[in-house]
């Protein structure tokens, strides 16, 4: 039995991959849908991460922000308050949210009072690709821990590499971010050159997609920026700005240059400011349809106003 904490788009595909996988999978999420949804796929939802502590040695966790986090963790009927009553078993945790290391290293710190051996293991790979199984594990922490996980991985994701001590893991997910926020925008700067230049966008998306100026952002969000519907969000915009955040403080830490990343930021708050928080970061297409004064009013079954 593994156990998922947080079941919204990555948790959730998660979940639905190791139960194709042949896993018994318990789960919990504050969002009665989301627990809903995870019955309805054959796993089981629980009444609190406690409960999933109490059932399963090795559980996942997937969770959108910090206060999410020390909830989930140690709030009340948090998985610190189950994993006792399941010490005889070694309880393990996957962490698999994108937070600032010193926030990881907090959590692994006071985990460890309960029994609790705690992994870092970032995603690469947006909600699509999970949905697809698409997404690679940067695992970091015990190496031990981690060969016992090697099942689990293997169970809801195409690759995983281990990265080494514990932090590795985020330090590779922040790069790997970085270039996502630049390589999103370069996509929707191409699609906007081919629409300003009277191109049929699909045309646009199979030629460059077999050639060199092609990449995983072009191929997962050109075709909701074909489509002009970000509604379906693998990454919401308000959700990504935490990313962002993180990978800025990062690199000032380092105190390193990051000039496309710097200069990338203001389209997504302007996907932010322009009604998009809740849509797909690809809206930042549309961001620059209106800054390039051919945006399409049409937005599938619903319209915007530009602010």
């Amino acid at each position: 039995m593994v156990g998922q904490v947080g079941l919204g788009i990555m948790g959730g595909a998660f979940a639905k991959h190791l139960l194709a996988a042949k896993f018994g999978v318990i789960g919990f999420d504050p969002d009665k849908k989301a627990r809903e949804a995870l019955i309805k796929r054959g796993g089981d939802a629980a009444a609190s991460g406690a409960v999933v502590a109490r059932e399963c040695s090795v559980i996942i966790t997937s969770l959108p922000s910090i206060k999410a986090m020390e909830a989930a963790f140690f709030g009340k009927d948090g998985i610190a308050a189950g994993a006792p009553d399941n010490a005889s078993k070694g309880c393990i945790v996957i962490e698999a949210s994108t937070m600032p290391i010193e926030v990881k290293q907090d959590i692994r710190d006071r985990c460890k009072a309960h029994g609790i051996t705690v992994l870092d293991c970032p995603i690469s790979g947006t909600g699509a690709q999970a949905a697809a199984k698409d997404i690679s594990v940067y695992a970091s922490g015990d190496a031990a821990a981690v060969k016992r996980c090697a099942a689990i991985f293997k169970g809801f994701a195409r690759s995983m590499h281990y990265c080494g001590e514990f932090g590795n893991g985020s330090k590779l997910k922040f790069i790997a971010n970085l270039l996502v926020t630049i390589h999103n925008l370069s996509a929707a700067e191409a699609m906007v050159m081919g629409l300003k230049s009277g191109l049929d966008l699909n045309l646009v998306y199979k030629v460059i997609k077999d050639g060199a100026g092609t990449s995983r952002m072009f191929e997962v969000r050109g075709p909701m920026m074909i489509k002009n519907d970000y509604r379906a969000a693998t990454m919401k915009c308000e959700v990504y700005q935490k990313d962002i955040d993180i990978i800025g403080d990062f690199a000032a830490s380092l105190n390193i240059p990051v000039p496309l990343f710097e200069a990338s930021k203001a389209y997504y708050s302007a996907a932010l400011s322009q009604g998009f928080a809740k849509e797909d970061t690809g809206a930042v297409c549309a961001v620059l349809e209106r800054m390039a004064g051919s945006p399409r009013n049409k937005q599938s079954t619903h319209k915007r106003k530009a602010k």
